[in-house]
């Protein structure tokens, strides 16, 4: 999406509201989308200029929910809250509310970006597990380990034989067939 100055769209929504232009004919000159235009003007009627200046916010769950029971109230659309509210993108509303359907209000509190702050605790630190009944103490587990490993290494060695086996015959099959009678 192109970004566009506060000049350029005060310019244009000055055209559009003193009437020498229609929304179409600016549209087209410019090559940008419908709505785009209308939103600005929206934004510009009802905020003034600072309606067309950049904007970066951050809203907590509580003014989030404000919005969301406003539209509901008034029966908004998204557009139409985004430019009552001076909320630039209109995605981000939709989103909210299929965050609160979700969830509540705890699923409108923005979550952390990036990474955690603090390493997780390792599982290594941690005191091991009491042992119950039901579960096998930690030798009778490594002693499973043990005969497991054993297991899948007789099985990796017949096999291995089996292949050499295989490749031996393959080999005299080879000789009977090229060795004249």
């Amino acid at each position: 999406m192109t970004k566009h100055d506060e000049q350029f769209k005060l310019s244009l929504v000055q055209q559009y509201l003193t009437g020498t232009k229609s929304y179409q004919s600016i549209v087209h000159e410019h090559g940008f989308q419908h709505s785009m235009l209308k939103r600005w003007v929206r934004l510009y009627q009802i905020h003034g200029l600072a309606g067309l200046s950049k904007k970066h916010t951050y809203y907590h769950a509580e003014y989030r929910l404000k919005v969301l029971q406003h539209m509901w109230e008034h029966t908004l659309s998204y557009s139409e809250v985004a430019a009552v509210f001076n909320i630039r993108s209109v995605g981000c509303i939709g989103q909210w509310e299929r965050c609160y359907h979700i969830g509540g209000i705890e699923a409108l509190t923005p979550r952390s970006r990036g990474r955690p702050k603090t390493m997780p605790i390792s599982q290594d630190n941690q005191a091991p597990l009491p042992a119950t009944e039901d579960m096998p103490s930690r030798e009778d587990l490594q002693a499973e380990v043990n005969y497991l490993r054993m297991e899948v290494a007789y099985l990796k060695k017949l096999q291995a034989l089996v292949q050499t086996q295989q490749q031996q015959r393959t080999i005299a099959r080879k000789k009977r067939k090229s060795s004249p009678n």
